[in-house]
């Protein structure tokens, strides 16, 4: 304990205690107060604050025993960024919870907290991350607590790890005045809370943890302090982290801190006190993920909130389900409003009749009189312009634009052409100037940001406003413009999507004077143009809207009128100066009472927020206009002014009062300036939008208006938009203030939001409309849009129109209240309807801020968006991250928040992000751009460092699980059939009996038979021929010395082995294997061909040769003396037991005898090899192929491909099993055809070999795989150019086959095909195979190309199907367009081969189905292998694949079960005998579908759905793990964007198979495993991922 205490009474001596505090010198004091705003703001990083803060407060830090002080600041820093102790957790007074005062009312707060109360024991499983994505957090932050305690008292350190993760205050309990100031704010709404503090399980040791640290107070301070920290503790004991851990409750005390510590490179060494757990290597005999999986099912077991309606599956459409409407919702019960008038517009006797004449009234009779002062960042006046001043200087400017500016001799602008303004916002004065000297000259000003960087967030949408409006030069100041970005030329930059600008400089040496004779012209104000005011919607487009000289003289009158502003009043301008209020009230009506605007530039704020208030003073101004974030700053720094007097203040504008969280900025900041001569009279929130202009006022107290109104309305009502003042439940409310009356000449009404604008009750909230002649007239240059926005006619309920004059729509939401107030509760950007429930993003804001966020994030930098997935709006909530807070803290936060939420609004988050502090795009004056967010969020560009899906809670409108029907009985079925006209779908190959070839090969039983009878009569007939990686000939053989080496391996053989015992093969692809094969056969032996154990990957690749060396019984292994001595090597001894290895024998150096007699089987019944495979399920399945089988296998693929001696083919397969090994090994025998073979396995280092061997030998017909097709694409993609200067050609290929069994990969073969289209590869070349394990060869493409083809013998094209995949997942084949919605394109898988016959049956009733009915594919065919040997673990499940029967129809045939699904369809091509040509299209592997909802899906058209949603994903598996779909993504790129991947591929997935991602596993590429044949192992994916062996990047679990 006493270690714990020091480090905290160091880190304390390090904060000003408040007695310290007090002694600041006031500078130091109001640099504090920058520092803390700059950190709020996110402007400076967490560890900048620190170093600056502590240089500060060096000087005035009492010494401990002489310590040097820069030594304990240092010290103190890492104590912070470690997090090592939870007592240096807390060590930063920040101030916590009055940072976020602007969005907080004490209400808001309490009722969060009280919310998530209500949730204390819910459990989620935690996110686990790979330390280098920690970007944030220090690897220290692992550092596990300190357990010196712990063996006394268990419930101590339990305590300790609550209070880590549970205060709000990060300040150890000094309560530096910022505390105290709190509490006049908060009045005593937390005190409340802190009764006794026995009652929750730490007080105990939070008692004894403060009071030491405390000791250095002094006591009266101490003790309050205490209450209150204590307060917060209390409310906040439930957040203890989350168990990940799956053991007892009470080992979990211990792993509750270091969760992230399970990933890669941190031992999992310091959990000591679970050791008993854990088996020798460390390794949790709980699987970790496998316990999060059971957490997170847990939190999905809760009900969800929306009961689900009955819903209806139409016969093909899985319709969603469409959100009825509540029944016990409330409903609006007032009378139809009627509109609303303002006061009339009272007449002025000597009112301008513009506002140009206005300002040559002012600048010719009070030259003097002050207009504008601008101050620097120091808050020194830098220049006061004066009426005359403005009044010369903007002629000059005019004249100049007018006269002075031209190209080939025409003037470049002539009047009403539109001008880009770009002034900085500390330039008020040049602004001003420009402004004026464009409305003098009759041109239309169109204000802009200034362009920081080619890519600052929102740009591209500015520079299409200014296309649109045909701008064509940009003034600006002389400073600007040298800052702005330069192309190489010197020229200013052209930023992305802007037009060609000229820029003007508009400082005095550019401008000419003009001569005696020239005056503007000044002209009554009418409906021209005046200037264009940007402003931009929700979706991050940029409108200009347009406002005409008689609305900006109409609206100046009337904000005077309601104003009361008189001649030569002085009125501080915290505002923009470019639009909405700063604009109106800063430079055009205070031109028209000539009065004198202070200009306070936003980074003069940064610096100093109390400047504002300095100038009220100091210019005794009588009006102020600010928004409510700049009262909240100033009350965060106003506590060392002494001398600062509010008093002369009539009227303190807020201009955006009609925000719902603007409230409690105004209380709080009346709280304390009321005592500054503050009267609570003068605060006037207004409400405005860029549309309508000022919209409502609340009136200076001297007009005599009604007092202030406030309402506490029910948030349920509120998303109903029903107004129900709330009684009963406290929680879940919104205070509004009201924003005064309408303006003077205005008629204002509000209507339903959507549809036809009715007007709303006088109960409903509605979007406020405004008729009067002082708003904007349109969208420039988009007059659909404006029509809807500036042309709306509000009817009555009977559809009347209520008035002959549209009116303007606000976009805001609101409703009158009592006294004709105007209430606004929120606005139509931030109105996110899920549900058919209205929601504002600014509320939802407020809720995840009163989550005590000051720990974790930064309060201005939260945006809160909607987006659109699988037919509703789903909410998203980015917040930046504090770079301190540990990941853990954070996922706490996260999880709160959601809650929070939850229990508030009664609507689910979908996702909950944080990003890295200073990363979300900003808008040009502080805050976070919205809809640059949600862009970044949409294209995976956010880079969030912490991410929380909350699909499963929030998406509610899913289709109903299907139901299978009860199935038609058989009879019913066929005569279904037959009376719809339908055929039986059932498709043969040509008849092999009819078939009459001078096939000599036939005469013999035995393939080995063969290989004799070829040796004697064409000896010297070359069969093979092998390349090596360089492309040279590794090795060839001829029949002959086929023979000879089979007779060598044979005569070994006998003597030793008895006939009919099992051979395993283990060689390399080559020569060696195929003698062996055929002297195995000599020797009557039955040969088992095995892949060979990678030397680099021995773990994973030996265990399957030994499993296939004891499952098929094999009594000896033949191979070479490397893998023999491989096989018998310590690293083999480390992955299986070597000792159990039956005799291994090397047949490299056989001695030359011939074996005395050769074998003959006695039937050809009899079993001549075991083909063994592993299924991409994971299965080990052998299956045993007869001597007939074998015969009629090479026949079949013999007439189907044209096999010739004089024949040359190339192969690019592996020879172990299935069709790779029968072309391999069987083919070339049989037909005597020669074989050039490519071992696969060297591609990896010549992706050109295949290619470049079809080439060179100018082979007509060539085999390959997936996996080899891929290298190619990927390989050699960009070197078609590189292979044609080496005179590949590959014009001679009339046939390339894909050996699959799979479904054809479409995207791929027609990416081959495109790719090396270049280099004379024919198109229509490529097509595929199926085969599986009951029949090797079902399908083959034949030559296509050639004489052949053009006689009619190969059959048609390949065709191509569309198919709805919804129907897919009800087992129903539905086609459909090509391009249609869920179109899934489908390709023939080749011809069914001679003597095969299929057809389609019912997987549960074994009956036949229809043509394009989708069933499993049986078979059935003299090359049927007769049956499995031994299914690894799996026996008796399989005995029927081999041998089954239709349950009617034909049921004397025998058949084979394929395990596939697929179907047939009668085309209207023809084959070559003129029959109609049946194409099989195969879907899928039964195996491998994954049921869910009640719906079969494929995971291949998941996958492709994921792998289309981000750049960066390069491969995705998915498999189903406790009925949660697990997606594995690979990530191609940098890590950063890993947990950019997590969103999309929920979406997607959602959007397009109406399923919920349970878990996604974020990995590097490659883990996912792919075996010889490019399938996908899913299987070993799935053990992979549960045993925590893939060492991910991020795996996330959605809630």
């Amino acid at each position: 304990m006493a270690e714990r205490t020091s480090t905290g009474f160091l880190t304390m001596m390090l904060e000003p205690t408040p007695a310290v505090a007090m002694t600041l010198p006031a500078e130091v004091r109001e640099k504090l107060a920058e520092l803390e705003l700059e950190l709020s703001e996110g402007d400076i990083t967490q560890k900048g604050y620190e170093k600056k803060r502590g240089k500060l407060l060096a000087p005035y830090i009492p010494q401990i025993q002489g310590v040097d002080p820069s030594l304990q600041i240092d010290n103190r820093i890492q104590a912070s960024s470690q997090a090592v102790l939870p007592g240096s957790k807390h060590n930063k007074s920040r101030a916590a919870n009055t940072r976020d005062e602007r969005f907080r009312s004490d209400l808001h707060t309490e009722a969060v907290q009280a919310a998530l109360a209500k949730y204390k024991e819910r459990k989620m499983p935690m996110p686990s991350k790979r330390r280098s994505v920690l970007v944030q957090s220090s690897v220290e932050a692992c550092t596990p607590p300190d357990t010196s305690s712990a063996s006394e008292d268990e419930g101590s350190l339990r305590r300790q790890g609550r209070l880590a993760t549970s205060t709000p205050y990060q300040g150890h309990g000094h309560p530096a005045v910022e505390h105290w100031f709190n509490r006049v704010i908060q009045g005593s709404s937390t005190s409340s809370s802190a009764s006794s503090t026995s009652s929750h399980p730490g007080g105990r040791s939070v008692t004894t943890t403060n009071t030491t640290s405390h000791a250095a107070l002094n006591a009266n301070a101490a003790a309050t302090a205490l209450a209150d920290f204590m307060a917060h503790t209390q409310l906040d004991n439930h957040s203890a982290p989350p168990d990940v851990t799956g053991l007892s409750e009470r080992s979990s005390l211990h792993t509750e801190r270091p969760q992230v510590a399970s990933v890669r490179g941190v031992s999992r060494g310091y959990n000591h006190h679970i050791s008993v757990m854990e088996t020798a290597d460390g390794v949790p005999v709980n699987s970790r993920v496998s316990s999060k999986i059971q957490q997170l099912l847990n939190t999905l077991k809760r009900p969800k909130r929306p009961p689900l309606r009955e819903f209806f599956v139409d016969d093909f459409e899985e319709l969603l389900d469409v959100q009825q409407p509540d029944p016990n919702q409330p409903k609006p019960e007032g009378q139809h409003m009627s509109a609303l008038e303002g006061e009339p517009l009272g007449v002025v006797n000597n009112w301008p009749p513009s506002l140009p004449a206005a300002l040559q009234r002012w600048g010719t009779t009070q030259p003097k009189s002050p207009c504008l002062t601008g101050l620097d960042n120091a808050g020194k006046p830098v220049y006061t312009l004066t009426y005359g001043k403005l009044w010369t200087r903007s002629q000059k400017l005019a004249y100049t634009l007018l006269n002075k500016l031209s190209t080939r001799n025409e003037p470049l602008l002539v009047p009403g052409d539109r001008v880009a303004l770009v002034f900085p916002n500390n330039d008020p004065v040049m602004f001003m100037v420009a402004f004026y000297g464009c409305l003098l000259a009759e041109l239309v000003p169109v204000p802009i940001e200034v362009p920081l960087t080619r890519k600052d967030a929102g740009s591209q949408q500015i520079g299409f406003l200014l296309g649109s409006c045909g701008v064509t030069l940009a003034l600006t100041t002389d400073a600007c413009q040298k800052g702005l970005p330069k192309a190489q030329t010197g020229e200013v930059a052209t930023f992305k999507g802007w037009p060609r600008l000229l820029w003007f400089v508009t400082d005095g040496k550019h401008v000419v004077k003009p001569p005696k004779d020239w005056h503007p012209p000044i002209r009554e104000a009418s409906n021209d143009i005046a200037y264009i005011e940007y402003k931009t919607s929700k979706e991050g487009s940029t409108m200009g809207i347009t406002v005409s000289h008689s609305a900006m003289l109409a609206h100046s009158h009337a904000l005077t009128q309601a104003c009361g502003y008189t001649e030569a009043e002085t009125i501080t301008n915290v505002l923009d100066f470019k639009k909405e209020a700063g604009l109106w009230h800063g430079v055009l009506t205070s031109v028209m009472n000539r009065m004198h605007v202070i200009s306070i530039p936003y980074s003069l704020m940064k610096v100093n927020p109390l400047s504002w208030i300095q100038k009220v003073h100091t210019y005794k101004a009588r009006v102020a206009v600010v928004k409510s974030r700049d009262m909240h700053w100033s009350l965060l720094a106003q506590k060392d002014q002494r001398d600062i007097s509010l008093s002369s203040l009539r009227m303190l504008i807020v201009a955006d009062g009609a925000n719902p969280w603007s409230i409690s900025s105004c209380d709080a900041f009346l709280n304390v300036f009321q005592a500054r001569g503050l009267r609570p009279e003068v605060i006037c929130p207004c409400a405005s939008s860029s549309e309508a202009m000022t919209v409502a006022i609340r009136r200076p107290p001297e007009m005599g208006v009604p007092p202030p109104g406030k309402a506490v309305l029910s948030m349920g009502g509120l998303s109903h938009s029903v107004i129900r003042v709330d009684t009963e439940e406290k929680l879940s409310v919104l205070t509004v203030q009201d924003v005064g009356q309408v303006m003077p000449g205005a008629l204002v009404c509000v209507v339903r939001v959507e549809g036809t604008p009715y007007l709303c009750q006088t109960d409903e909230v509605g979007e406020i409309c405004v008729s009067s002649g002082s708003t904007g007239i349109a969208y420039y240059g988009l007059p659909g849009m404006t029509k809807n926005i500036f042309e709306t006619i509000p009817v009555t309920s009977s559809g009347i129109p209520i008035s002959d004059r549209p009116f303007t729509r606000t976009s805001l939401l609101g409703f009158v209240g009592p006294d004709s107030l105007v209430f606004v509760v929120g606005k139509m950007d931030g109105l996110m309807v899920v549900s058919g429930r209205r929601h504002n993003a600014d509320d939802v804001v407020a809720t995840a801020l009163a989550v005590e966020p000051m720990k974790f994030v930064y309060r201005g930098r939260i945006a809160v968006f909607s987006v659109s997935v699988l037919h509703d709006e789903r909410i998203i909530v980015v917040a930046e991250q504090r770079p301190d807070a540990s990941e853990e803290d954070s996922f706490q936060w996260m999880s709160r928040v959601l809650q929070a939420i939850d229990s508030i609004h009664q609507v689910g988050v979908y996702c909950l992000a944080l990003v890295p502090a200073n990363t979300l795009p900003k808008a040009p004056l502080g805050g976070i751009h919205i809809s640059e967010t949600k862009q970044r969020f949409l294209e995976g560009a956010l880079h969030p460092c912490n991410v929380l899906m909350c699909p499963h809670t929030c998406v509610t409108n899913l289709p109903k699980p299907r139901q299978k029907q009860p199935e038609v009985g058989p009879a019913s079925m066929i005569v279904g059939n037959l009376v719809a006209g339908k055929r039986i779908a059932q498709a043969c190959g040509r008849d092999v009996a009819q078939l009459e070839d001078n096939d000599q090969a036939r005469k013999f039983l035995y393939i080995q038979d063969v290989l004799q009878w070829r040796a004697q009569a064409t000896p010297d007939h070359p069969l093979f021929l092998v390349l090596n990686a360089k492309g040279t000939v590794a090795s060839t053989a001829s029949c002959l010395q086929l023979h000879k080496r089979a007779e060598r391996v044979a005569a070994a053989l006998i003597g030793r082995l008895n006939t009919g015992d099992h051979v395993a093969l283990v060689y390399p692809p080559g020569i060696d294997l195929i003698a062996t094969f055929y002297g195995c056969l000599y020797a009557g032996c039955v040969p088992v061909t095995v892949r060979p154990p990678h030397p680099q990957n021995l773990a994973t690749t030996l265990p399957t040769v030994k499993m296939i060396v004891e499952v098929s019984k094999s009594v000896c292994i033949l191979t070479t003396q490397t893998i023999m001595k491989l096989l018998k090597s310590k690293e083999a001894a480390a992955a299986v037991d070597v000792k159990s290895w039956p005799m291994v024998l090397d047949t490299d150096d056989l001695p030359r005898k011939k074996s005395p007699q050769m074998y003959k089987p006695p039937t050809p019944e009899m079993l001549a090899y075991l083909d063994f495979s592993v299924s991409t399920t994971g299965i080990l399945a052998g299956v045993k192929m007869s001597h007939t089988a074998t015969s009629a296998l090479c026949r079949s693929i013999k007439l189907q491909c044209e096999l010739y001696p004089s024949r040359q083919i190339a192969i690019c397969l592996d020879p172990y099993c299935g069709l790779g090994f029968a072309l391999w090994c069987l083919c070339s025998v049989y037909s005597g055809h020669q074989s050039i073979l490519v071992p696969p396995l060297e591609l990896e280092s010549n992706a050109s070999l295949w290619l470049a061997a079809v080439s060179q030998y100018k082979v007509r017909v060539t085999f390959c795989s997936y996996s080899v097709m891929e290298m190619c694409t990927k390989g050699l993609g960009s070197q078609t150019e590189a292979l044609r200067l080496r005179n590949v050609n590959l014009s001679c290929v009339r046939t390339c086959m894909v050996v699959a069994e799979e479904r054809p990969r479409i995207a791929l073969t027609q990416t081959f095909s495109k790719i090396f289209k270049d280099l004379g590869l024919s198109p229509r070349a490529v097509s595929t195979t199926f085969g599986c394990r009951v029949n090797v060869a079902i399908c083959l493409q034949p030559n296509r190309l050639g004489k052949l083809a053009e006689q009619g013998t190969a059959g048609p094209d390949p065709t191509t199907v569309y198919v709805d995949m919804r129907a897919l997942r009800h087992d129903r084949v539905r086609l459909v367009e090509r391009g249609s919605p869920h179109s899934l394109p489908l390709m023939e898988s080749g011809k069914i081969l001679p003597g095969v016959k299929v057809i389609i049956a019912n997987t549960e009733t074994k009956g036949p189905l229809g043509d394009s009915h989708l069933g499993e594919i049986w078979v059935s065919s003299p090359h049927n292998a007769t049956g499995y040997y031994t299914v690894y673990g799996e026996e008796a499940l399989h005995a029927d694949h081999f041998n089954t029967k239709l349950s009617f129809g034909d049921t004397q045939t025998v058949w084979a079960r394929t395990g596939y699904l697929g179907f047939l369809r009668r085309t209207d091509l023809t084959d070559a005998s003129g029959e109609r040509h049946d194409a099989l299209y195969v879907v899928g592997s039964l195996d491998e579908t994954l049921e869910l909802r009640g719906m079969r899906y494929h995971p291949i058209d998941i996958e492709t759905s994921v792998i289309r949603s981000h750049k960066s994903i390069a491969e995705c598996a998915v498999f189903t793990w406790t009925n949660l779909l697990v997606v594995v993504v690979e990530l191609e790129g940098s890590e950063q964007e890993a947990l950019d991947l997590v969103a999309l591929v929920t979406n997607v997935v959602l959007e397009e198979h109406y399923l919920i991602v349970g878990v996604v596993v974020v990995v590097d590429p490659g883990v996912i495993p792919i075996n010889s044949r490019g399938e996908k192992q899913r299987m070993h994916l799935r053990d992979g991922f549960l045993a925590d062996q893939l060492d991910p990047i991020y795996v996330a679990y959605n809630m």
